[in-house]
């Protein structure tokens, strides 16, 4: 059984040894920059001491996540994070889906190249540059200020109002993500079978019709393993944005578990709390991508695995 094994595994190595080296840099990089670094996750567990290393640090055990769960900022961060995430996965994650659904049923080549041109544009551009234009666009003399002051608008600069960071968080995903994230479903209508098409035609379903019963359905698995990629970072809004754009006004808003740990951490030196509340907040995105992909495979056959 084993020698067969052995057999089969050196016999697909020869034929496919060039897919293989080409593996290689891949393993190499999640071997340094995403494995290795789980060791230095036992510092959750202590108290961590830069100048006693992690193993020679005082084990506290759960200390720091029970300093965590009793301590005010609990609630406020997991709370902001569960809804901005919720409203980015309710409203961002089906834009691209509609995007490339549009975009297919345009028949002009050349207006269809300019369209996904201009979506894909703001993907390309530093976040630093995207944060400043956001910033500047909704200060109180800003564009998007001056245009709603013509509906009576007070002109206050809108991210130092709490309740409206989150809209402007989600919108402006949207507009950043759209056309990048609408490749991937492009290329799903690509693989389509056109036969099934000219099918329909013949028998006279409209383009709508055509769009609900073979379109969306031919998309379907590539949508459902987004969705379970998507759920598995649930937790994991990204702090890059919201620490260029947050402040101590919007913190009751817009303060989320990875703008948390970066200031524990690396502005108030808490090395071993904020390793505890990220350690929580992967292990809460494991539950999540697992929990989804069952339900998925579960209700329409397909999933990760």
């Amino acid at each position: 059984m084993k020698s067969g094994l052995g057999n089969r595994i050196s016999r697909d190595f020869f034929m496919n040894k060039y897919l293989y080296i080409m593996m290689i840099p891949v393993i190499v990089y999640y071997a340094i920059f995403h494995y290795a670094p789980m060791y230095g996750a036992i510092i959750a567990f202590k108290e961590y001491a830069p100048i006693k290393g992690i193993m020679g640090s005082d084990w506290v055990g759960l200390k720091h996540f029970a300093d965590f769960f009793n301590s005010y900022y609990f609630v406020r961060v997991l709370k902001n994070t569960l809804l901005i995430s919720f409203y980015t996965l309710i409203f961002e994650f089906p834009a691209p889906i509609i995007l490339a659904l549009l975009i297919n049923e345009v028949r002009h080549r050349t207006f269809k190249r300019v369209v996904q041109t201009i979506t894909y544009m703001p993907y390309f551009i530093s976040l630093v540059v995207i944060c400043g234009i956001i910033t500047d666009f909704t200060n109180a003399d800003g564009l998007i200020n001056r245009l709603f002051m013509v509906f009576g608008y007070d002109g206050q600069a809108m991210l130092q109002k709490p309740e409206l960071f989150r809209p402007i968080y989600v919108l402006s995903e949207i507009w950043q993500r759209i056309g990048w994230e609408s490749i991937i479903y492009i290329a799903a209508l690509m693989g389509i079978d056109q036969e099934q098409y000219e099918a329909a035609r013949m028998d006279g379903a409209s383009r709508l019709r055509q769009m609900f019963y073979i379109t969306i359905p031919g998309m379907l698995p590539i949508i459902t393993i987004m969705f379970i990629l998507r759920m598995g970072n649930m937790l994991n809004v990204g702090f890059e944005k919201i620490i260029l754009l947050y402040n101590s006004v919007t913190y009751e808003t817009a303060d989320v578990i990875s703008s948390f740990v970066y200031r524990k951490g690396l502005l108030e030196f808490g090395w071993s709390y904020s390793a505890a509340v990220g350690l929580f907040n992967s292990v809460i995105n494991l539950t999540l991508l697992i929990g989804a992909n069952y339900i998925s495979k579960k209700i329409s056959k397909n999933s990760l695995w």
